[in-house]
């Protein structure tokens, strides 16, 4: 009998003689530090708006911060939903959430940055920053997620889509939330809240 895979957020299910067995585990690729990744802060670095645009994170300084990376077609992409509203509820209190699409993890998003960007209009409503497609883990990584990768180590690096990073106002890494920590769990509002109330520091 042909197996047949099912993806279940990050769970691969084998489908064989009408029993579920589990599929080989999805290996991430290491994600290589950046160089003096313990002198910078978020604001050092650029990333490319969905539209082509620059993004340079400096315009966010000051701010607080939930990087995530996403995709379109994950167990966890009604996570959006959830997204957009800490985006509403705490923007004007100097909060943002910033979406960075990635297929790192089996392919899960579409192939052009304008598909992207009109599935997150349309389907739920995105209105908070969105990064062009791009690598989130592995060599081929953007500067800021090796930052990360530097600064909070392997085990908090992407393990999944809608991983998360929590920045501070003072551009510091404060924590991250794996992707099953859904954006309002109270760990994750409870820690905005937190950063939102630290003075931003030079």
């Amino acid at each position: 009998m042909k197996k047949r895979t099912m993806i279940i957020g990050g769970l691969g299910l084998v489908l064989a003689g009408g029993a579920l067995v589990a599929a080989p585990k999805f290996m991430v690729p290491a994600t290589p530090p950046l160089a003096n990744a313990a002198a910078k802060r978020a604001s050092d670095f650029s990333l490319v708006a969905i539209d082509g645009d620059p993004l340079p994170m400096k315009q966010f300084a000051g701010k607080v911060v939930l990087l995530v990376n996403t995709a379109s077609f994950c167990g966890y992409t009604p996570q959006y939903d959830a997204l957009q509203k800490l985006q509403t509820n705490y923007a004007a209190k100097g909060f943002t959430v910033i979406g960075v699409p990635s297929g790192d993890f089996l392919g899960q998003e579409y192939g052009s940055n304008k598909e992207i960007s009109s599935f997150c209009k349309a389907k739920f409503g995105i209105k908070f920053p969105l990064a062009e497609k791009g690598d989130v883990v592995g060599p081929n990584a953007i500067p800021i997620y090796r930052w990360a990768a530097a600064i909070l180590g392997p085990d908090n690096t992407p393990k999944w889509n809608f991983h998360k990073y929590l920045i501070g106002r003072d551009g510091r890494l404060v924590t991250a939330f794996g992707s099953k920590v859904t954006p309002d769990d109270p760990a994750v509002t409870t820690a905005i809240e937190s950063a939102l109330k630290s003075a931003k520091k030079a």
